[in-house]
């Protein structure tokens, strides 16, 4: 970009964040709850740790705290001329947004948050998509039809989750019982595996078999109660299915890792733009696991109804209806 001289300061803006090839010094902050929180900060770890081993390009990691240090962390990256710096979950947009405005010339990608800067890359998903899916193989294996529901902090991108995962339930099993209970109505609800423990413990009580998910690290007391009690479990955000072979139903796999990879791949090909991007199942961005850990859970039968339920979505067969769009769970 040396030597590009343009008259509007807007102009300058934007084309200092387009194509700079190659010579990028990328950057993630975490959320609180830590890179290694089996979820989805492991996600993002994976992603930027494949983006290392295949560029040799190392990436400058930040785990704040509190949410003071997490605009003062982004704030040192970019200071520091850091760029892209990939920020991890919607609880950032406020910091990423004050940042990214005193700092054009550097380029941020939020995972889960949407900001309207020219400066920023808004990476969300379609997770309503995915939790149908997994809501689908938890009606084809629960024996008392009813299963459960375990969600982090209260808010509606949660609810998103637990909303698909009913509609792909009901799908199967019309007159199905979804519990759903909410961890807790602050940040730290996605890191209590203690809570999220008597909360599936709960839900086994009153009848699910298959309980999943999406809480971050507070599923890891959700997993180990499903194992305690023989019940199923389903994880989320990253490939789950390890953490308690035979107990893991499946994962609702968010390509959070894909969508830092890209981030940085983007940057250092000149590639990267700010905007809104949107991943569904159709480009990739939701899926279920099937690996060794759980193929013992899953036959023919059931693998066929996945493919044939995944097809219908893709080519729009089967809507799904998205919470966030009304706040609400009608469909």
């Amino acid at each position: 970009m040396k030597g590009i001289f343009l008259a509007s300061a807007t102009a300058l803006a934007i084309a200092s964040v387009s194509a700079q090839a190659a010579d990028i010094k990328p950057a993630v902050v975490y959320d609180q709850a830590g890179k290694f929180d089996k979820s989805f900060n492991e996600g993002v770890y994976n992603g930027i740790t494949r983006f290392t081993k295949d560029t040799g390009i190392q990436v400058r990691e930040s785990e704040p705290k509190n949410e003071a240090q997490v605009e003062q962390n982004l704030r040192r990256l970019a200071q520091r001329g850091y760029t892209p710096i990939v920020a991890v979950g919607f609880n950032m947009a406020s910091a990423v947004s004050k940042v990214a405005k005193d700092f054009p010339d550097i380029q941020f990608s939020i995972i889960d948050g949407v900001i309207d800067q020219p400066n920023v890359q808004s990476i969300v998903f379609k997770e309503h998509q995915g939790s149908f899916l997994v809501g689908v193989l938890a009606a084809m294996n629960s024996k008392t039809d009813t299963v459960g529901f375990v969600g982090g902090m209260d808010i509606p991108l949660i609810r998103k989750f637990g909303c698909g995962y009913e509609q792909g339930v009901k799908y199967v099993t019309p007159n199905a019982t979804v519990i759903q209970n909410m961890t807790g109505s602050t940040g730290a609800a996605f890191n209590d595996p203690t809570k999220g423990s008597e909360l599936a413990k709960s839900q086994f009580s009153k009848g699910a078999d298959v309980v999943f998910a999406a809480a971050g690290g507070t599923g890891i007391g959700v997993y180990q109660a499903a194992k305690d009690e023989g019940k199923l479990a389903i994880g989320v955000d990253s490939n789950q299915n390890h953490i308690q072979p035979g107990t893991m139903l499946t994962s609702m796999v968010k390509r959070v890792d894909r969508a830092a990879y890209k981030a940085f791949e983007d940057a250092q090909a000149g590639d990267w733009e700010p905007g809104l991007e949107v991943l569904g199942l159709s480009e990739g961005g939701v899926d279920w696991a099937l690996d060794d850990y759980n193929k013992g859970l899953i036959t023919a039968d059931m693998k066929a109804k996945m493919e044939a339920v995944k097809a219908s979505i893709v080519n729009g067969d089967i809507k799904v209806h998205d919470y966030m769009s009304d706040s609400t769970c009608n469909y």
